[in-house]
């Protein structure tokens, strides 16, 4: 493969990988909504354990990594970004540092049901379930635009 190809396989692979890891901080709030109102001990609040944990351990958390990874490549591999002028790109790297302090929020928070001490109610999730649509869109934008 040409160094072209090359690039737009990874380029590829981290497209993918975002839309796989935005799927898991879409869905696992959501979960959480639902695995507040199951009652601690039940056959559905131990159903609702191990989706949250397989969810979060087999696609979340690796889809995280391989968007890191992917899009560590693109920075420094391929030198996709002038850092002197795309100053879009420094207001991307901060929400996806966001999005990753979020990552493990949700993380926190599903241990918290696994010992059955969660602390937030469902309005509470469901609010924070927003948070990652809002910084998806931010990020689309200022990857499609580049406004500065």
């Amino acid at each position: 493969m040409d160094a072209g190809t090359v690039y737009l396989v990874t380029k590829a692979f981290h497209l993918i990988a975002v839309i796989a890891w935005m799927a898991g901080l879409l869905y696992l709030p959501r979960l959480y909504v639902y695995h507040v109102s199951s009652k601690k001990g039940s056959q559905q609040s131990e159903t609702f354990k191990v989706m949250e944990r397989r969810l979060l351990r087999a696609i979340t958390t690796p889809a995280m990594l391989a968007s890191w990874t992917f899009g560590l490549i693109l920075i420094f591999y391929f030198g996709v970004i002038d850092w002197a002028h795309d100053g879009w790109f420094h207001a991307k790297l901060v929400l996806v540092i966001l999005l990753t302090a979020y990552h493990g929020a949700l993380g926190r928070w599903r241990r918290e049901f696994d010992n059955d001490a969660n602390k937030h109610s469902a309005g509470f999730y469901r609010f924070v379930n927003e948070i990652p649509t809002v910084i998806m869109v931010l990020v689309v934008l200022l990857v499609i635009v580049k406004p500065f």
